[in-house]
């Protein structure tokens, strides 16, 4: 399964998604956030898209919508929004089911990694 998660704002969220990526068995990982989150790194592979959250709703889910188009090879994936805002949740997964692409929320906890 394919993850993608958004890196934004919000305390400790970078290591939950950090997390994702280290315990899951991902078959790609796509990382999309603006340029504060290109400094995010991790010692196995991902693509890292470059968005501009400061966009209003509907032009947001647009560039979602646009930079993900082609780069996801399964008819479902592994969502993490544990970073970010309602406005960047709404658009990142409206551009997702409007790919359309089926959507699994991931939650890394102690008890490893779960489908919400």
């Amino acid at each position: 399964m394919e993850l993608v998660a958004l890196l934004s704002s919000g305390k400790g969220t970078w290591a939950q998604v950090a997390g994702l990526i280290k315990h899951g068995n991902w078959d790609k990982v796509i990382i999309l956030g603006d340029d504060f989150a290109k400094n995010f790194t991790h010692e196995k592979p991902f693509e890292f898209i470059k968005v501009d959250l400061n966009k209003k709703l509907v032009d947001l889910k647009e560039e979602f919508s646009k930079k993900l188009k082609g780069k996801l090879e399964e008819l479902e994936v592994a969502l993490s929004i544990a970073s970010g805002d309602g406005k960047e949740h709404m658009a990142l997964i409206s551009a997702l089911i409007n790919m359309p692409v089926g959507v699994r929320f991931a939650a890394l906890t102690r008890e490893g990694i779960v489908d919400l």
